[in-house]
């Protein structure tokens, strides 16, 4: 079982900046790619930011060049900071992270519950 607890939402004026954090636990064998997504009322979830164990990170063309995604693989963690925030960034944002149970099983996907975002004067 893995848990993913996300936490460091809140309320942003326009332009500022906020950064939110997902920490893993539970019994397993190793972390693959760890992910942000987004949902906002009434749109589909959509994928912000990865980044692989080794560091390897994309972005969604929206948020490239104002988010930076980063990991603690010791403290099985990831971050979003977020920058130059816009009222369009508002949104629910949930950590995704695969997970490898065991060392022979395959991938599983996880997710957290979700921190609201809310970018707004």
């Amino acid at each position: 079982q893995v848990q993913l607890m996300e936490s460091g939402g809140g309320l942003v004026q326009p332009g500022g900046s906020l950064s939110v954090s997902c920490a893993a636990s539970g019994n397993f064998a190793r972390i693959s790619t760890m992910a942000w997504y987004r949902q906002a009322p009434g749109n589909e979830r959509e994928l912000v930011a990865t980044i692989t164990s080794a560091g390897n990170t994309k972005y969604t063309d929206s948020v490239k060049g104002r988010f930076i995604i980063s990991r603690d693989n010791a403290k099985k963690m990831v971050f979003l900071q977020m920058n130059s925030l816009k009222p369009e960034d508002t949104a629910v944002y949930l950590c995704n992270a695969d997970v490898q149970l065991r060392t022979w099983s395959p991938l599983s996907t996880s997710w957290g519950q979700g921190t609201q975002v809310t970018v707004s004067s």
